[in-house]
């Protein structure tokens, strides 16, 4: 499947990518345009919009892309619940932060700093969210006082 977004990506834009390739579609193919274009391109090329305004698999409520997805998606691990509530302390301004998005912040914000392009932050980032999502594997396995 053709998966589509706004180009510059940054924190929703990146976990996204790395959600739906790891549990939705190992297939998956991502285009990035202007936000003025997603939603043609999107019928144009039969690709599913995702982080834009107004789209199923976008912000709502406190809930970001990567919540909308894991609801669309049925997918209810723990550990991915985990993750995203620390994508949506880190995208947006929820009422009660995960402590963990501040630092997930600073991240996607540096690799952005370093002027890759989306596909190489893509590359590079996924990592970071295979490594974040082992941690929170670990957590919700033995929970970790606080």
């Amino acid at each position: 499947m053709k998966w589509i977004t706004r180009e510059k990506v940054k924190v929703d834009r990146v976990a996204c990518p790395w959600l739906i390739q790891k549990f939705v579609d190992s297939e998956a193919e991502f285009i990035f345009v202007p936000a003025n274009q997603v939603e043609n391109k999107a019928r144009e090329l039969g690709a599913t919009p995702f982080d834009i305004e107004g789209c199923e698999l976008g912000h709502h409520g406190e809930d970001v892309s990567f919540n909308s997805i894991l609801k669309k998606f049925n997918l209810t691990n723990p550990a991915l619940t985990l993750l995203g509530e620390i994508v949506r302390a880190a995208d947006s301004h929820p009422s009660n932060p995960h402590p963990a998005g501040e630092g997930l912040r600073w991240v996607a914000f540096g690799f952005s700093a370093l002027g890759l392009s989306d596909r190489e932050i893509l590359e590079r980032e996924f990592i970071v969210y295979d490594a974040l999502f082992a941690e929170c594997q670990r957590r919700v396995a033995t929970p970790v006082e606080k």
